[in-house]
Order: structure tokens, then sequence, then C-alpha cells
């Protein structure tokens, strides 16, 4: 494993993250606790000190078993980020968005579940339209300055949202964001129009969710499952998105690539994010012990100027997706 510094944070990070969506007993594909368990247990035997979790995730129980895990560790060795936004509690409105009572009683909840008394990185996990940003980012300074949060960050949002965010924090000397979660992949890179410019201006550190685009650039687009996709709308229009724009075309040449090289097309689309200066570390979720040895595999591989072109080619810009 190779590490890096996670925007001007001064952390280091492994450069791949482990995200931890897939624990818990949410929904029927989610792992149960010895499978999970196994994961992160290999995942840091392979060098992976950077984990991604929310309070949503099976409504707490994907911190519950992260939290679990890491008992058996050096707690000084890993850093845990976690986040709020979505309602956890369905019959406490009060348990979602990002007013001062949501992110102090979220956070102290997220710290019990996770076993810990600083939560190394505290993101919100989206924008929230009915709560004023100098309520949410004087909420968050909180958290640092009492010791239970070391780093805020951000994910998911519109540039201008991100901008006036961290012009709120200067402007009012508060703690600003560190970090920004987002959407971005080989088959969708609208995050390259004003995302991450902005963040590299700012020294902000990026960590992409979906780069493999859920399965869609790690095999043949044949052989791509759905079955999730078929009972979600949102992910439905994730999958028909990353199909259209060039989408097909850039697959094959991930498995033309791929073949040439002798590798994963997993391995060669992880490859693609971490070959230039944007992306400090790419989250990936996975079900497999299998899967994330592979993933790790990546951070050795090198692509060329010509490789790197040869991927790109073929995409068509579009509409932003993911915000929702």
């Amino acid at each position: 494993m190779e590490y890096t510094s996670l925007g001007s944070t001064g952390m280091d990070v492994s450069k791949l993250c482990l995200g931890c969506n897939s624990f818990g007993d949410r929904h029927e594909w989610m792992l149960d606790r010895e499978e999970s368990l196994e994961i992160i247990e290999r995942a840091i035997e392979l060098g992976v000190n950077f984990f991604d979790t929310a309070n949503n995730y099976s409504f707490g129980k994907s911190e519950e078993i992260l939290g679990e895990a890491l008992r058996e560790h050096d707690r000084d060795e890993m850093v845990v980020g976690s986040k709020v936004y979505f309602q956890v509690d369905p019959d406490n409105p009060n348990s979602g968005g990002l007013s001062r009572k949501t992110i102090t009683q979220e956070l102290d909840n997220t710290l019990d579940r996770l076993g810990l008394d600083t939560l190394d990185l505290y993101q919100i996990h989206r924008w929230d339209e009915d709560t004023d940003i100098e309520v949410t980012m004087r909420a968050l300074d909180d958290t640092i300055r009492q010791g239970k949060t070391r780093y805020v960050g951000a994910s998911t949002m519109w540039a201008h949202q991100f901008a006036d965010a961290l012009h709120t924090s200067d402007s009012l000397g508060l703690e600003r964001f560190a970090t920004m979660q987002n959407h971005y992949n080989l088959v969708y890179r609208e995050e390259e129009r004003e995302m991450l410019p902005l963040c590299s201006r700012e020294g902000i550190g990026v960590m992409t969710w979906s780069p493999l685009a859920r399965g869609f650039l790690a095999r043949p687009h044949a052989k791509t499952t759905t079955t999730r996709a078929e009972t979600d709308d949102i992910l439905k229009e994730r999958a028909a998105v990353y199909r259209s724009r060039g989408g097909e075309e850039i697959n094959e040449r991930v498995a033309d690539l791929a073949a040439e090289k002798g590798v994963s097309m997993a391995q060669i689309s992880l490859a693609w994010q971490l070959h230039g200066d944007w992306i400090d570390t790419p989250i990936i979720g996975t079900t497999s012990v299998e899967h994330l040895e592979d993933a790790v595999e990546a951070v050795d591989l090198s692509l060329s100027d010509s490789d790197i072109a040869y991927l790109e080619e073929p995409y068509e810009p579009g509409r932003i997706l993911g915000h929702s």
C-alpha cells in the first residue's frame, strides 16, 4: 500500500479508502457481521488505514461493525470518517438534516457506535436546503473545538455551494471543510468542470465515491448486473447514464487495456483515478476479499499518457448526476 496526504490536513491516508456501505443488514445484498469483519481485517493487513462510513448505512449498523473491528487494532494508526444528513429514525425528523441539533446528537450517536472519543473526519452527506450554511458551519466548528472531531468534510454538491461554505467559514473565522467526497469515475467526469479545479485551488482533499461506476467499469458491459438498479430508481438512472455518453465504448477500452496488460478491468479503472493530482483516494466498496485484494494491487499499476488518452477519448459531457 502507498500513502498520501489528504488535501492540506497533513493526515496520511492509504491511497485506497475502504467504504463501509455494504456492511450491515438493511438490504439483502449486504454482508453480515462476520463477513464484514473479515473484509475489514484483510484491508488492514493490506495496509488500508482509511475507512469511510455514515450514520445512515444500515441505520448505524455499519458504524457498529467498523467500531468492533478497529477495537482490535491501534486506534492511532487508523483514520475514520463518517457522515451526517440523511434521516436515520423515521419517527424523528431531527435525526436528519444539518441543524445544530442534528449534528450534535448524531455525532454523539456515531461516536458511541464506533467506540471512539474523537472522529477523524466528520462529513455532511449532502447539502441541506432547509438550514443556513452558517448554522451548519458553526455547529461543525464546535465539534472540533470540543475535541469530538479533527476535521470536517463535505460530499456531493454544486461547486457554487461548496465555494459558499468555504467563504462562510473564512469570513467568520470557523474551521473550513478539509475534504470533498464526490461522484467521479471514467464514465462520469462532470466534476472536472468546476468542483475538482475548486478543490485543487483550495487545497481540499478529494475522496471519490463509485470509482468503478457500481461495477460497470469492473466487467464487460454485456455482463454488468442490474439487480439493485431494477428496484431503485436512482441507481437505474445512474446505470443508464454510465452506459450512455460514450460509456459502453469506454468500458470496451478498459477491457482491451486490461487484457493487454494482464490485469483486471477494476485495476485499470482505479489506476486511472490515481494517475493525476486531483484525487487523493478512491473509496472502494466491496463484498468480497478477492475484490478487495484485486483493488489494492491497482495502487502499483502505472498508466502511460497514451493509455489515459485512449480511455478518456470517447467520453461525452452531460448533465450532473448524483446530488440526490
